[in-house]
């Protein structure tokens, strides 16, 4: 049959994966603005091995990208299950109605998980760290990747054609928008930002794990890249590594992001003077962003990316704005480091916002800087002069050698 919806990789190696434009939020909590692609590979030869399954909403799509390639009179022998999570897995039930003797191939931890996730117990072939497989002309090997970013996480290696199936690890969110390779995108344009987003999401908090793993993968030798989420990398798959490898060193840039929280305008204007400051200090790279109204998915690639992290909040009952104090619960679970941090909050009444920041600070063992304000009410013309010094000593620390 002529391919029409599934694309040629190499060597009878197909792409037959899914884009879903309907999602709003990843995990109900990440917003896709872009979509997802939910990718899944088709490799034909003596047996018909499928790697990587897509998410159960895109079924029928995906059921006629491999009719496409093996017709309805073949089968498929093999599908070999990287990663469990159900934007990967769920159209399973729906694939052995289709194909009943297909035999799954995975890992320990992952037969478990069929089990618990789909009562799925028979026809399992299990595989160990390491492990070579020859699936009719076909030689795989297996590689565990534990906890990036679930614990039976593994990538797999096809020896002929040099190709890493490495399922979330090098991967982003975006839909395919006609090209899927690459070297057929403006990747910088348009999939940069939201790789970095997905990485900071999904697989920031497991940063060690992921370094072990990039660095257990470094004596592959690696001509092809098929993640299963955004473009596939063939012609400089160099490139996503170096990405990864440097977002996984949370390898911090010259910048500044100011996130506030204000209920009637005081605590903006006081995120105002310090960005004013920021850039009177010498620094170019500043985001200033209202916690009201920017998802904590961007909030959270900011401080990730950027050297110098202000936290600004105005007193609510005695406490945070509960925006930050919920903020700050996620940011304690992402095991940020390598920034600077600088702290500042208003009150009407009574304080609890600086006293509270100061408290988070000490407990995360932050690099924070001495200079901590808190004002009442509006800023005095003096306060705000105070607040222009803050950024400034803030871009003197970040721009310091």
């Amino acid at each position: 049959m002529e391919n029409l919806l599934s694309v040629p990789i190499k060597d009878d190696i197909y792409f037959i994966g899914t884009n879903d434009r309907k999602t709003e939020l990843f995990e109900g909590m990440w917003p896709l603005p872009k979509g997802v692609a939910y990718n899944s590979y088709l490799v034909k030869g003596e047996k018909n091995i499928i790697v990587d399954l897509v998410r159960a909403n895109t079924t029928e799509a995906y059921v006629e990208k491999i009719n496409e390639i093996i017709g309805e009179d073949e089968k498929i022998d093999y599908i070999v299950i990287n990663h469990m999570e159900p934007d990967h897995s769920s159209s399973i039930k729906s694939i052995l109605e289709i194909y009943p003797d297909a035999k799954l191939v995975t890992n320990k931890k992952a037969v478990a998980m069929l089990n618990n996730f789909y009562e799925i117990k028979d026809n399992i072939l299990e595989v160990k760290n390491g492990e070579t497989l020859e699936l009719g002309n076909r030689k795989f090997t297996f590689h565990m990747t534990p906890m990036v970013h679930w614990p039976e996480s593994m990538v797999t290696y096809e020896e002929a054609t040099k190709a890493l199936f490495s399922q979330d690890i090098f991967g982003g969110f975006g839909t395919l928008d006609g090209g899927i390779f690459d070297d057929q995108i403006e990747y910088d344009a348009y999939y940069l930002e939201e790789t970095t987003r997905y990485f900071i999401n999904i697989v920031g908090k497991y940063s060690s794990q992921a370094l072990k793993a990039l660095n257990n993968l470094g004596g592959l030798d690696i001509e092809l890249i098929c993640p299963v989420h955004g473009p596939i990398w063939r012609d400089n798959p160099k490139k996503i590594i170096d990405i990864y490898t440097s977002l996984a060193n949370q390898e911090t840039i010259d910048g500044c992001v100011v996130i506030y929280g204000s209920m009637y305008g005081n605590t903006e204007t006081m995120a105002e003077a310090v960005a004013r400051g920021l850039s009177q200090g010498g620094l170019k790279n500043i985001k200033v962003r209202d916690i009201t109204k920017t998802p904590f998915s961007y909030l959270l690639s900011d401080i990730w990316r950027y050297k110098g992290v202000i936290l600004g909040s105005c007193s609510y009952d005695n406490n945070l704005f509960p925006p930050m104090d919920y903020f700050l619960t996620e940011v304690s679970h992402q095991r940020m480091k390598n920034n600077y941090w600088g702290i500042f909050g208003s009150y009407s009444w009574s304080g609890g916002a600086l006293k509270n920041l100061k408290k988070y600070m000490e407990e995360g063992k932050y690099d924070v800087l001495d200079t901590q304000l808190e004002i009442q009410g509006a800023a005095t013309d003096e306060e705000i002069k105070k607040l222009i010094e803050f950024g400034e000593e803030m871009a003197a620390k970040i721009l310091e050698k």
